[in-house]
């Protein structure tokens, strides 16, 4: 038994040290090819809606570790009359609906790669007020680096439950090996070239996560 777990032990350790070359060779030979690419989304943004260009938001990464997730601006901080922000669905932009709809709003999360707060793939890092809401086996998706994609992305995306996504969060979590990562990559370009689960029918993403009934 104490052999077993020692191999265990060591084929994780060795898994998260390629996982992290993998990842860091990948992100930064993306941000090469995609730089050009970049620099006109950002010139489209900034066109369209002004400054800020880049959308910075604190969120929970492995053990509950905040970081400030990286993302191309797709909203406007339109308000009401009493000044509160207006509804996602108001705020979203038609530039913001097409750089949402082809994934281009995640490329500055690449910066949070080469970090070492994010992966290319792991469960998405979601709100903080999600922390106190999880269940103990949902909590568990904070085991592992949140990722650009993941097992819930090419599974339905945000046009699954709440539910069905933690439960296959949790199933990466468990099951997570190199294959299995390259196999989400390949899925979220197929994925992504189709613009599948974009969106729950009726809200702008997904509606917000109010804790498991």
């Amino acid at each position: 038994m104490k052999n077993y777990i020692e191999k265990l032990y060591m084929e994780r350790m060795k898994y998260k040290i390629v996982k992290l070359g993998f990842d860091l060779f990948c992100a930064t030979l993306l941000l090469l090819v995609l730089g050009i690419p970049m620099l006109v989304v950002a010139c489209v943004i900034w066109v369209t809606m002004g400054s800020p260009i880049i959308f910075r938001q604190e969120r929970p990464g492995i053990d509950g570790r905040l970081f400030h997730i990286l993302k191309f601006r797709t909203m406007t901080s339109g308000r009401n009359c009493d000044d509160n922000l207006l509804p996602d669905s108001d705020r979203l932009t038609k530039v913001g609906q097409f750089l949402r709809s082809t994934s281009l709003d995640e490329l500055p999360e690449l910066i949070n790669v080469l970090k070492g707060e994010m992966s290319l793939v792991g469960p998405r890092p979601l709100l903080i007020e999600y922390l106190s809401l999880y269940s103990s086996e949902q909590a568990r998706r904070h085991e592992v680096l949140p990722g650009i994609t993941g097992w819930a992305q090419v599974n339905g995306r945000n046009a699954i439950s709440w539910e069905d996504k933690f439960k296959l969060d949790i199933w990466y979590v468990e099951h997570q090996s190199l294959w299995l990562d390259i196999k989400i990559l390949w899925l979220t370009a197929f994925k992504v070239l189709r613009r599948q689960g974009i969106s729950q029918d009726g809200q702008a993403t997904m509606e917000k996560f109010r804790g498991s009934s």
